[in-house]
């Protein structure tokens, strides 16, 4: 439950700034006329993150336990490819996205069309990925309708972030909170990438099902809470075969090097600017 809501706290900021940032801007620009066109873009998005939720919650019923599993495989790892993508994108544009939507929006004002793909498509995104990666750790985890919960609690609460950010009745290191939930999430999405590739083993897709790198199950016994707390928050299992632990391993090194260092290059290019 509990990184559902994170992701959902995160994601949803993400959307809601979005709005928030292109219904301000309207506004301060004089043109107000264009917000249902905004609203109506928005509407579009969420309805389209539904019923991509709704298909990837029903839509493989019926078929043979390896083509569900086949397909619960791959599209785990895509939620983790788009996953990783988002974290780097955010924690480098977080500073720059008022301007940006706001350079978009000069270019498509004049198009109703275009007004209500932008919005469409600036929400859209984060509606999709939330779609996606909170129904492949919800696979993941087993938690059901409680991970949806912690992902709609989310939700809620980042829309009430973002509108007290916007009122100016809040301060937040919109920085720093995406770079911190970042490095949890590559957490989160090694374990996710691990499920995804027991399930493509389960299919008979990969090889080494049976080939175990670690089995701790005597002494996590997969049923109790400590168990459950942490299947729940890094998808963590007792009993872990080689190909999944090399892929959590390379996964966790490869991406929080290469986060920590865009991070570490962000902070000294203010101070560069400072002594320039």
């Amino acid at each position: 439950m509990f990184q559902n809501f994170l992701i959902g706290l995160r994601e949803g900021l993400e959307a809601a700034l979005v709005v928030g940032i292109l219904i301000a801007y309207v506004r301060k620009t004089g043109r107000a006329h264009l917000l249902p066109k905004i609203w109506a873009g928005v509407a579009a998005a969420v309805f389209v993150s539904l019923g991509f939720g709704a298909f990837l919650t029903f839509g493989p019923n019926g078929l043979t336990f390896e083509a569900q599993e086949a397909i619960g495989g791959f599209l785990s790892i895509l939620a983790v490819v788009f996953v990783t993508w988002m974290i780097f994108w955010m924690a480098g544009n977080s500073r720059h996205l008022s301007k940006e939507l706001g350079g978009k929006l000069d270019v498509v004002q004049h198009s109703a069309w275009g007004v209500v793909l932008l919005a469409a498509l600036s929400v859209g995104r984060e509606g999709l990925e939330t779609a996606l990666f909170i129904w492949a750790a919800t696979q993941a985890t087993g938690a059901g309708s409680l991970a949806l919960v912690g992902a709609l609690l989310g939700i809620i609460i980042a829309i009430g972030l973002a509108w007290m950010l916007m009122r100016g009745v809040l301060k937040l290191n919109l920085s720093k909170f995406f770079t911190y939930s970042g490095v949890f999430l590559i957490f989160v999405a090694a374990g996710v990438l691990s499920y995804g590739i027991h399930d493509l083993q389960e299919a008979g897709i990969l090889p080494g099902l049976h080939n175990l790198a670690f089995d701790v199950s005597h002494i996590i016994e997969p049923s109790s809470v400590t168990a459950t707390l942490l299947k729940g928050v890094f998808n963590f299992s007792p009993a872990t075969t080689w190909l999944e632990a090399i892929a959590w391993v390379l996964y966790v090194g490869t991406v929080l090097f290469f986060f920590v260092r865009s991070y570490r290059v962000r902070a000294r290019a203010p101070r560069a600017q400072v002594a320039a």
